[in-house]
């Protein structure tokens, strides 16, 4: 069974910083994307950041380059999202996501996903 069990979510003031953590089991983890979508109230759900921890690529939305650090450790089966400079519009419900590299194209797990963790919220201040 596919899990991912999401973390790390907090109230933090503009400027400030988060570190969210995404522990994936029930799949071979470095034959993934694993990454992280947000969704705020009656917006749709939008791709934030996502890794291939089997080749060490990362993706990143243009809103969040410069600012989120996304990094795996392939021995824990974990994904973190480093979230830095944080602005109020960053708040939201961050969602765990995993799309298997095989079907897909490196960016496309910015768009799409096969399975997804429950959701943080991450409430930023300003």
């Amino acid at each position: 069974e596919v899990q991912l069990q999401a973390s790390g979510g907090g109230l933090v003031q503009a400027g400030g910083s988060l570190r969210l953590s995404c522990v994936a089991s029930g799949f071979t983890f470095d034959s993934y994307y694993i990454g992280w979508f947000r969704q705020v109230p009656g917006k749709e759900r939008e791709g934030v950041s996502c890794i291939s921890p089997g080749v060490n690529s990362r993706f990143y939305a243009d809103f969040v380059k410069g600012r989120f650090i996304i990094s795996s450790d392939n021995a824990k089966n974990t994904v973190y999202l480093r979230m830095n400079s944080l602005k109020p519009e960053d708040a939201g419900v961050y969602y765990c996501a995993a799309l298997p590299r095989d079907y897909y194209r490196d960016y496309d797990c910015l768009y799409e996903s096969d399975y997804w963790g429950q959701g943080t919220q991450v409430t930023v201040s300003s």
